[in-house]
């Protein structure tokens, strides 16, 4: 099993939630997150003051999938998240040792 984690534009979920279930990845847990990586933030104006945004709004998405999952559902994310500028995000594949259900114990690609 394998951990899929992605940093996109949050604007991008919607679509990339509904190209991933058209590949039946239906499982996923989405944060609110801030953060910045080559791009350094950007600067704004404010009541006529310009200030410095350093954190940049994103949304991250955690998906644990079988290993045959993984290679389709990172090629939908790319395809639905990539806008071909600056600050698309990036995706970290882990691997998973072991998963629970909680309520009903079963375990690892029975628990996904």
């Amino acid at each position: 099993m394998k951990k899929i984690e992605a940093i996109i534009k949050p604007f991008k979920l919607d679509d990339v939630r509904e190209a991933l279930a058209e590949v039946n990845i239906t499982g996923m847990t989405v944060s609110e997150v801030r953060g910045f990586g080559r791009q350094k933030g950007h600067t704004e104006l404010y009541r006529g003051a310009e200030y410095m945004v350093d954190f940049l709004p994103k949304v991250k998405l955690e998906i644990v999938v079988a290993e045959q999952d993984v290679e389709p559902c990172v090629e939908c994310i790319i395809a639905t998240a990539q806008t071909g500028k600056i600050g698309d995000g990036k995706i970290f594949v882990t691997d998973v040792q072991r998963v629970i259900r909680i309520r009903t114990g079963e375990e690892d690609e029975a628990a996904i």
